[in-house]
Order: structure tokens, then C-alpha cells, then sequence
């Protein structure tokens, strides 16, 4: 009995020591309060005119992933898009699959406001009825305005309803110079757009509905079982490698432009090009866009150090650690040929005070090409860590003493 009795004193002693130990005062380096840590646009500067000229009145070059500006001319100069205003269009169509709102194989119904639009169409009669399915591929490979008011009524309940939730999603996109009068693009007072606005409704299409590619790559079809007959606009489809899409438009105040879009390699790049003379120019242009782009830029994978820790030890907490969860990179843009000279360093403290919560960001990743920080990324707690408590803390007391019985 006198042995059994010092050991539950020699178990107690231990239990308070620890109790007494989780709450002296440790210094511990303070952690990073933020969810996330957004990423730090790459310190690359556009080239311009300066550099070289295209034949248009504004363009901007940018990487898909990343939303870098790797080229720019009058990108923010407020202009007539024409039909590159089905973008936005396509944009609100294709959130409204996404949510359920509408399916494919929905039947559209054909108003005499969408029948009366002019210009590039699909010939739709009032009364017809066609599928969403195949509406989209109007709107995509023929350009037709007809099928984007059609579709628009259909999403938004009439023009003018859809009309507004255009400008909303462009405010919300932070598309600052632009205002949208109408779903198609033709020609009217007050209905402007940058080149620079563009490109990012652009790539919030690209990045977010891939399927919009399967649209855009279509070269040539049918509807109304072969009675009607679709061409894509789109000529860089047949003559540049890589090409992904993504919407022509040409009207007498606009010019000709295109949003084209093109991968190699990994690297994805969009080329906006406003105001061009003539359809040759425009895709001349975009195609000098996109080849200085590839030509110069690559899309590499960055890779953690092999010893990045994996938890970080806790004080004061209910567990002695806490697994990490690394936001890193899956590519980073870089000009080619500096790849050697890319670093990746990752900044944690040594321990963390509890109470740690699930998604604190703990620490960051750095990317950085010599001297110049490329992007950081975050780095979060995987799980939560609760504080010790009395109670939790006579739990342990209890729980030790009834080992120290058996």
C-alpha cells in the first residue's frame, strides 16, 4: 500500500508539473492573423510601343494564370468592343449552368426583339424554339446576335434585366471602364469597354468555364439538322498553334478586334486587340502579341524545399503540434532563361501559442528571382489547437490517477 501511495504522489507531482509548466510564461514568435496571403503580381514590366508597335488602336497582352500585363497599348482607352462584348454574355450564360439555373437541352424561345437584331445572326423567327446547346454555338463559332439577345432574355428575363447584370459582373470584375447598352455588341451610344477591361472578363471565362473552349475550337457545323451552316470567325483557329479561342467582333465605330486566346507549353496567354483596319491586321496583330509572349515568357512549377517543415510544435496547447497545410504555387511565370536563378524560401516561426485555429496563416512561401520577389504564398495551420484549460488539465490529473490505481 505505502508503495502504491507513492506513486499517485509521484503521478500527481508530474501532472501538476506539466500544468504549471504549460502555463509559465514561453516567448513565442507571433503568427500571421491573415486567411490567405494573396499572391504579389510578378515584378515583370510590359513592354510597349517603344518596344514594338501593332496594327491597332489599343491591345494588351496578359498571362491567363497569373493576370500579368506582359504588353500594353491605349490599354484603358474607352472603346466600342463590338461583338467581344458576347464575352460578358457568354459569362453570366455559363454561371447560370454552373448554379442549375438553366440546362443545355433548356428550348430557347425567340422574341421579336432578339428576331430584329441586325448584323452578323443565325436568322431565328419569332416563335422558334432552339436549344440553349445550340445557341451557345451560334453565339460562339458565328458570332450571331440574334441567339446573344435570345439567350439573354432567356438568362435575365428580358434585355435591359440582363443588360444590368452585365454591368454589375463588370463592376464586380473591377472592369472600370467599361458600360454595357446591350447583349450583342452592335454599335450604341454609350456601350464602351477597354482593351485592358477585356482581357479580364476574358480570363474570369477561361479560368473558370473551361467549357467555353469546347465552344470556341469548333471550326465549322451545322444547325437545324445541316439546314444552317456555321463558320467560325475566329481565323486563327486554322493558322496559329495553340489557339483556344476566344471572340471576334467587328463594327463600323469599333473596327475589327478579337480576344484570343492560345497554350504552349503550359503557358497560357490572352491578346486583346481593339480598333484594327481590317480583319488581316487584327489577326496580324494578335499574333504578333501572342509570339512575343511565348517567345519571352514560360510558365515554370515551383517546387517547395524537400526539408519545408510539415507541423510546427505548439505551446500551451492540447496537442504538442500542428500540421501545416502550404498554399504553394503550382506554376510561376518567368522570362525564359531565368529559371536557375529562381529561389523559394519558406518563413515559419519555431513554435506557435495556442489556441491555433484551422486556416491561420502561420507563415508564407517566397518566390523570388534574384533580388526581385516574384508572388508569395501562404501558409496555413491544418487543424485546430485548443488552449490547455483547468478543466482540460484536471481531465489529464483524473485520467493519470486512475492509471496510477490499476
Amino acid at each position: 500500500m505505502k508503495k502504491r501511495g507513492v506513486t499517485i504522489v509521484l503521478c500527481l507531482a508530474l501532472v501538476l508539473f506539466s500544468i504549471l509548466r504549460a502555463y509559465a510564461e514561453v516567448e513565442v514568435p507571433a503568427a500571421a492573423t491573415a486567411e490567405t496571403a494573396e499572391s504579389v503580381q510578378s515584378q515583370i514590366v510590359p513592354a510597349g510601343v517603344e518596344e514594338f508597335d501593332v496594327p491597332c488602336a489599343a491591345a494588351i497582352l496578359i498571362d491567363e494564370d497569373s493576370g500579368t500585363v506582359l504588353y500594353e497599348k491605349n490599354a484603358d482607352e474607352q472603346r466600342p468592343i463590338a461583338s467581344i462584348t458576347k464575352v460578358m454574355t457568354l459569362l453570366l450564360t455559363f454561371q447560370a449552368l454552373e448554379s442549375g439555373k438553366i440546362s443545355e437541352d433548356d428550348f430557347v424561345p425567340i422574341s421579336e426583339h432578339a428576331y430584329s437584331m441586325g448584323g452578323s445572326q443565325i436568322w431565328l423567327e419569332p416563335g422558334e424554339q432552339m436549344t440553349l446547346g445550340d445557341m451557345l454555338k451560334a453565339i460562339c463559332v458565328s458570332s450571331a446576335n440574334d441567339a446573344a439577345v435570345a439567350v439573354a432574355e432567356y438568362v435575365g428575363g428580358s434585355e435591359p434585366a440582363f443588360v444590368q447584370m452585365m454591368n454589375e459582373m463588370a463592376e464586380q470584375l473591377g472592369m472600370t471602364n467599361t458600360h454595357f447598352e446591350n447583349a450583342c455588341g452592335l454599335d450604341q451610344e454609350g456601350h464602351l469597354s477597354s482593351a485592358r477591361d477585356v482581357a479580364t472578363m476574358s480570363r474570369e471565362m477561361l479560368l473558370h468555364h473551361t467549357e467555353v473552349r469546347d465552344y470556341c475550337s469548333i471550326w465549322t457545323d451545322t444547325l437545324r439538322d445541316g439546314a444552317t451552316q456555321l463558320v467560325n470567325t475566329n481565323k486563327l483557329l486554322k493558322s496559329y498553334s495553340g489557339i483556344t479561342g476566344l471572340k471576334t467582333g467587328t463594327t463600323s465605330k469599333a473596327g475589327v478586334c478579337i480576344s484570343a486566346s492560345a497554350e504552349r507549353d503550359g503557358l497560357r496567354l490572352i491578346a486583346v486587340v481593339l480598333g484594327s483596319a481590317s480583319g488581316k491586321e487584327r489577326f496580324e496583330a494578335a499574333t504578333t502579341l501572342l509570339d512575343y509572349g511565348f517567345a519571352n515568357y514560360e510558365n515554370i512549377t515551383a517546387e517547395l524545399p524537400s526539408d519545408a517543415p510539415q507541423s510546427l510544435p505548439v505551446v500551451r496547447g492540447t496537442s504538442d503540434l500542428v500540421s501545416l497545410q502550404y498554399d504553394a504555387p503550382q506554376k510561376c511565370l518567368m522570362p525564359k532563361g531565368q529559371v536557375e536563378t529562381l529561389d523559394v524560401t519558406v518563413e515559419l516561426p519555431e513554435k506557435l501559442e495556442a489556441p491555433v485555429a484551422a486556416g491561420t496563416q502561420v507563415g508564407t512561401v517566397h518566390l523570388k528571382n534574384g533580388d526581385t520577389e516574384l508572388q508569395t504564398f501562404s501558409i496555413m495551420a491544418a487543424e485546430d489547437v485548443s488552449a490547455l484549460s483547468f478543466g482540460y488539465c484536471f481531465g489529464r490529473l483524473l485520467h493519470s490517477l486512475a492509471l496510477c490505481s490499476v
